[in-house]
């Protein structure tokens, strides 16, 4: 058993394990972004997230820059207006709030330390691994937008590359709502693209990619529904994408990147910087 983990990722760049979290688990999860929900930012603070180029106003925005360290909140592109005024009900809403749950907020901090996250980490071969980020994603129906093909390593880069994503469906992720689809061994294939802080201090633009983005055949993708309490660990060099939410149920999920410390070079280019005070969060050392 020991291993098979690591052999499938690296076979496939992903792996699906059901039945990772308890209902209970979920249901504490679920309950816990109903909370931070309440809290969402005044109409000045709105900001929008898209993975699409035209739409990336993040790029511009310090918000997403500095929420590395932060509980931040995203607005889905078709939820909100220029002004910042709702278009839609607040519990519909959001994108996603990110950056830093699995640190600051007890409830995701404990689940995201939790000793079978640490054993999945060990199988999968990590030394001293730390949590780089998180996210919980709401992909809401009527809003819930398409992720474009993308690998993790663009936006966490590391040499050696060592990222890993950990992916719960905190809901049954169907083709309807906007599952996951994987290119089954595109992992293989380097790294193609980086998003990356602008070295042109007197650009607008915070952050760019440092190319065009590839084009990936649609064919050679695999949608992957999994049902809630489902765990997919993705390989940081994975392609991968997920459509639009074409339901009528949402499709929440919460999701955090690990990397390795020892004998690794995380980039100084990425967007995301860890605390100068204290780095990433350590997995084993918590």
């Amino acid at each position: 058993m020991k291993n098979s983990i690591k052999n499938q990722l690296d076979l496939d760049g992903y792996v699906v394990l059901e039945d990772f979290l308890t209902p209970s688990e979920v249901d504490v999860l679920r309950a816990e972004a109903d909370n931070l929900i309440k809290s969402m930012p005044e109409q000045s603070q709105r900001t929008v997230f898209s993975t699409k180029d035209s739409e990336n106003q993040q790029n511009r925005n310090k918000y997403f820059l500095d929420s590395a360290d932060k509980v931040s909140y995203f607005y889905e592109a078709g939820a909100v207006d220029p002004e910042g005024n709702l278009l839609v009900d607040a519990s519909v809403s959001l994108n996603k709030i990110g950056h830093a749950l699995h640190e600051l907020n007890p409830v995701f901090r404990r689940i995201s330390l939790s000793e079978k996250v640490k054993e999945c980490a060990y199988q999968l071969g990590f030394q001293d691994p730390a949590i780089a980020q998180s996210m919980y994603i709401f992909k809401n129906p009527g809003v819930g937008s398409e992720v474009v093909s993308h690998q993790d390593a663009w936006y966490l880069y590391t040499e050696p590359m060592t990222v890993v994503g950990f992916w719960f469906a905190l809901e049954d992720a169907t083709i309807e709502n906007g599952c996951l689809w994987f290119s089954k061994g595109s992992h293989k294939g380097g790294v193609h693209r980086r998003y990356v802080r602008n070295p042109d201090s007197t650009s607008e633009e915070l952050l760019i990619y440092d190319r065009q983005a590839p084009f990936y055949q649609k064919s050679s993708f695999t949608a992957v529904p999994v049902p809630k309490g489902s765990l997919v660990l993705i390989h940081g060099q994975v392609v991968h994408f997920s459509e639009i939410n074409k339901s009528q149920k949402s499709r929440h999920a919460y999701t955090f990147h690990i990397i390795e410390q020892k004998n690794t070079k995380y980039s100084e280019e990425n967007w995301l910087q860890p605390p100068a005070d204290r780095g990433f969060l350590s997995l084993y050392k918590n």
